[in-house]
């Protein structure tokens, strides 16, 4: 079996308690009165809850006893002197329980206080408003119904998780029960969304009990600020039946701007807007579709709600319906010269102008006729209407466009006589014909060859230049046109034009013509090398002429340039310093007669003897170059005279030369050919210097002579030199040694026994014109420089 209940262990042990001190009272003296006594004799039980309440007494021998008490009883347990009673059910928020005994005739009372508390199991906040304005108080309010005792509760309204207001009820009676605690606050715009709740405490904890908490469901404030401005509405004032017009409502300062809602309608139709917001700003379009139905006057509606509030907005809108104008042409395709009728017609109340004229009334159609001509083709027509809606003109229109049919046209405009492109980049060719229907147009040379592809893009080349013969042909006929093609290009200069190298001939007129080739045709100038004058018109040619020019010919699309070589030919001609007209040949020297002649080309000499010993033999001759293959030197040779001749294409001429042959050295210390070794004399005179080294001494006074060869000038050679100052020509008569061909001995004949000895002239004179220096034998003679010359003699041969 279960044991006593903790209520009614509590009461057994007040009640052995009061008999234990009635049994030690009994025992002293029965001086101290008798009494009851009620345990607990002050408790605190939650509402709804039991309670054992032991009564008890010290009289030995009590009459009778009880507990007086409003409450419910569930069961009693009694002894002699005490008394245990379970109460339940304890809703009273104080009661005062009387435990009684009756003894010795007097009635022992002992008073209790019970007490009930209860949790804060029901903590409620007010409901908020369901949208607060921004800027305007609300009100918030918690209720804790029947928790107590009141003077435990504390309260508390928090937003989230921050205390707004803490209120304790300390110091209301005790039989309070329940609280409720209020605040007004300002709405703000952070406050939107913020959850506000309500705490309650109850501290029982000075009583022996806990500390009992408990919270109200959180409920969520929505704040909105809605300005009292209307929203702006901006549509079309007129809207055609069947048209399409945007329509748009804004509204600024909204918040929450998302929570807003728009509504947007023409008359009794309801519009669709795409909202879009920016912060604080809403806009709101849509697009308004007029049907024939709202035909008139209509009223645009846009309201925007927010909290439950609403603004609006109004506009007029006129709903009309205008046609577009009608614009026919009786033949839109008229072949030429065919009457076209063109009219133009719109709505019943529409004026029409067809091409500046006006109908006579609105309603009424617009009329004109015309014969087709070429000029009419692709003309276009312009029909005009007009309609008064609420006080605003509007228009409308439409066009069209006459085609008359032609035959092809070729026009220099659309296909040019002439065509110039230059050489190279790639062109589009064509050739244009006017008709209608379109003309084709066939380009090809008369001679039935190239054909021109016109349209196309490609290179141009010089083949293609010359002239074509364009047919434009359609339905209606054909045109036929000449047209020329020039293709220009830069110049160029061949060898047949401009040759590298040419050749003229002295004395007669030339001129230096370089033809270049080229379009357009190109101006060519040619420059002497290392001058700058232009060679032009006809020259007479001169040996100066010949060398190297540049020439340049130049035309609009570049330049090209070449060097030619004028080589300038002549005939020939003997000069006395390269083919001298008197030689002495001195046998064994190993020398020929040199005997060069100037011409172009180079002239060929033969030297042929004429008379005497030297009939028909002919006289071996120097080479111009000496070389490997040089003539034989001949042992003897016959002197006397010779014929020599020379030769080229532009002529000849005849040159006498007298030959004369020496012997070797004789004695007397002469050298070969009669030329005096070192310290030569002559005629017992003292001993003079060698003429050459006379000449090194005088090189100042003279200068010697060079051959001029066609390669160019040579070393000079000792022809025939005259004597210098102070030098006796060399003797051409000298002791005897070996006979000269012919001769018996080489004693002088009587015929060269001459009175003045006679040198050739040669550039070599320090005078100029000065001629061969003649000397009286036995004669002192002053020569050029002013000294005193010492006789001499010569023998010619």
């Amino acid at each position: 079996m279960p044991g006593p209940s903790p209520g009614l262990h509590r009461a057994l042990l007040g009640l052995w308690a009061a008999l234990g001190l009635g049994i030690f009272g009994l025992s002293v003296v029965a001086q101290e009165p008798f009494w009851a006594d009620l345990q607990p004799r002050v408790a605190l039980v939650e509402r709804g809850g039991s309670l054992w309440l032991n009564c008890s007494t010290n009289c030995p021998r009590p009459e009778r006893g009880g507990l007086e008490t409003s409450l419910r009883r569930n069961g009693t347990q009694r002894g002699l002197r005490w008394l245990a009673r379970q109460l339940v059910d304890i809703r009273e928020p104080e009661t005062q329980p009387v435990c009684f005994f009756r003894c010795a005739r007097r009635t022992l009372q002992a008073r209790g206080l019970i007490r009930t508390f209860q949790r804060p199991d029901r903590v409620e906040l007010v409901p908020l408003p369901a949208w607060q304005p921004v800027g305007e108080n609300f009100t918030l309010s918690c209720r804790v119904p029947g928790a107590g005792p009141r003077g435990s509760l504390t309260l508390t309204l928090l937003r989230g998780a921050r205390e707004l207001i803490r209120r304790s009820f300390s110091g209301e009676p005790p039989r309070a029960r329940g609280a409720v605690l209020t605040a007004t606050v300002l709405a703000r715009r952070e406050d939107h969304g913020a959850n506000f709740s309500c705490r309650a405490e109850l501290d029982l904890r000075p009583h022996g009990l806990g500390l009992f908490e408990n919270s109200s469901a959180p409920r969520e404030l929505r704040t909105f600020a809605l300005p009292p401005e209307p929203p702006r509405l901006a549509a079309p004032r007129l809207l055609e039946v069947g048209s399409e017009g945007p329509v748009s409502c804004a509204m600024d300062g909204l918040f929450p701007a998302s929570e807003a809602e728009v509504y947007l309608a023409l008359g009794d139709q309801r519009l669709s807007p795409d909202v879009t917001l920016e912060g604080d700003a809403l806009m709101a379009t849509a697009t308004a579709t007029a049907s024939a139905e709202q035909e008139g006057a209509r009223q645009l509606v846009c309201n925007v709600t927010l909290g439950g509030e609403s603004r609006e907005t109004q506009e007029n809108v006129t709903v009309y319906s205008f046609p577009e104008p009608l614009l026919t042409l009786s033949e839109p395709n008229a072949p030429e010269g065919k009457m076209v009728t063109v009219t133009c017609a719109a709505g019943a109340r529409a004026l029409v102008t067809l091409d500046g004229i006006p109908a006579a009334v609105p309603g009424q159609p617009a009329q004109l006729q015309l014969n087709a001509t070429e000029n009419d083709d692709r003309r276009g027509f312009f029909c005009d209407a007009t309609l008064e809606v609420d006080g605003e003109t509007l228009r409308k229109n439409e066009s069209a466009e006459l085609r008359v049919l032609y035959a092809p046209r070729l026009d220099d405009s659309g296909c040019p006589r002439s065509w110039t492109w230059p050489e190279g980049p790639e062109q589009t060719l064509r050739c244009e014909a006017r008709g209608n229907p379109e003309p084709s147009v066939h380009c090809a040379r008369p001679d039935g060859g190239a054909v021109l592809a016109l349209g196309l893009l490609g290179p141009v080349t010089r083949a293609l230049a010359g002239t074509y013969h364009c047919t434009a042909t359609n339905v209606q006929g054909q045109a036929v046109k000449d047209v020329t093609l020039t293709v220009e290009y830069a110049p160029a200069l061949d060898s047949v034009g401009c040759p590298e190298r040419i050749t003229w001939l002295e004395g007669t007129e030339a001129s230096l013509s370089c033809v270049a080739h080229g379009v357009p045709p190109p101006n060519v100038n040619c420059v002497r090398s290392g001058e700058a004058r232009v060679i032009e018109g006809t020259l007479r040619v001169v040996r100066e002429h010949a060398g190297t020019y540049r020439c340049e010919a130049t035309n609009a699309r570049g330049s090209a340039a070449k060097n030619v070589a004028v080589t300038v030919e002549y005939g020939p001609s003997f000069e006395e310093v390269s083919c001298p007209s008197n030689w002495t040949w001195v046998e064994g020297s190993g020398q020929l007669f040199s005997c060069e002649v100037d011409g172009k080309p180079e002239p060929s000499v033969e030297c042929v003897g004429s008379g005497g010993t030297s009939e028909g033999a002919l006289l071996p001759l120097a080479p111009p170059d000496p070389g490997p293959r040089a003539p034989q030197i001949p042992r003897e040779l016959a002197p006397g005279t010779y014929i020599c001749n020379a030769t080229n294409q532009h002529g000849s001429v005849v040159k006498m030369v007298t030959v004369s042959a020496e012997c070797e050295r004789g004695p007397g210390g002469r050298g070969v050919g009669g030329v005096p070794g070192p310290g030569f004399s002559l005629n017992n005179e003292p001993p003079r210097p060698h003429p050459m080294a006379v000449l090194q001494r005088h090189r100042k006074w003279m200068n010697l002579p060079a051959r001029v060869t066609r390669r160019g000038w040579k070393a000079p050679t000792l022809l025939r030199w005259p004597a210098p100052p102070g030098v006796a020509p060399p003797h051409k008569c000298f002791a005897p040694g070996r006979a000269r061909p012919g001769r018996s001995g080489c004693a002088c004949p009587d015929r060269m026994q001459a009175s003045t000895a006679a040198w050739p002239p040669t550039r070599t004179a320090l005078t100029p014109g000065s001629s061969p220096w003649a000397w009286s034998e036995g004669q002192s003679q002053k020569g050029a420089l002013g000294q005193r010359l010492a006789p001499s003699t010569s023998c010619p041969l």
